[in-house]
């Protein structure tokens, strides 16, 4: 008798490997260090990020605050990783560009002006283009009234999976991971029709692009 194990059920073990990963890595921030703080204070953000750093930018996070409301896929992955997320702090809201997304939006939204949560969001997932913002990232800044911080991270070492589509990036264990934190960028007021969307998703884009390595 084949008896199904639920993928779920190991939330808490990649939890506990999580957090002692993050403990291994030497983080080295530059930029708007502070914008946790600026969060604390009230000022309500949106932290982008690219899909495939999703792993050592939530690790840097994770030694500054869990105060926050991050988007999962509502895919049977996305399960694990909304358990794990919740796990170690965060509130996470189920959907993505391709489904459940506006709703999704909008729970961000309440969750972050009842709590004062910072979202997290990876701008270019959940299945790209790479390196390409979609809509959402903007249209929850501007319903918010929330700025948006450009996060990137670059571990030394570390494995990149060149197959998959964002070339997710796995820092190891004791590397030195420098982090680039952009200034927080202040969205548009204008209705967001198709040309306004198209021009700050570019802003951001040029944003998320002018963070290197070294600076």
């Amino acid at each position: 008798m084949k008896i199904p194990i639920d993928p779920a059920a190991f939330a808490p073990l990649i939890a506990w490997l999580f957090k002692l990963w993050v403990r291994t890595i030497r983080f080295e921030p530059e930029g708007c260090t502070e914008f946790a703080e600026l969060n604390k204070k009230g000022q309500p953000l949106v932290v982008a990020l690219w899909h495939g750093e999703i792993f050592p930018v939530t690790a840097f996070g994770h030694t500054l605050t869990t105060h926050l409301v991050t988007f999962v896929s509502q895919s049977k992955d996305g399960e694990v990783i909304a358990r794990m997320l919740e796990r170690i702090g965060h509130t996470t809201v189920r959907g993505s560009s391709t489904r459940g997304g506006v709703r999704a939006l909008l729970k961000a939204k309440r969750i972050m002006e009842q709590e004062n949560r910072m979202a997290v969001f990876t701008i270019d997932g959940p299945k790209g283009p790479r390196h390409k913002a979609k809509d959402g990232v903007i249209f929850l800044a501007q319903r918010a009234g929330a700025k948006i911080v450009p996060i990137r991270a670059f571990p030394e070492r570390r494995k990149v999976f060149e197959k998959s589509w964002d070339r997710f990036v796995l820092p190891m264990p004791f590397t030195r991971c420098p982090v680039r934190i952009g200034e927080p960028m202040a969205v548009t007021t204008e209705k967001l029709t198709e040309e306004v969307m198209a021009r700050e998703t570019a802003r951001l884009e040029a944003r998320m692009h002018e963070l290197k390595p070294e600076q």
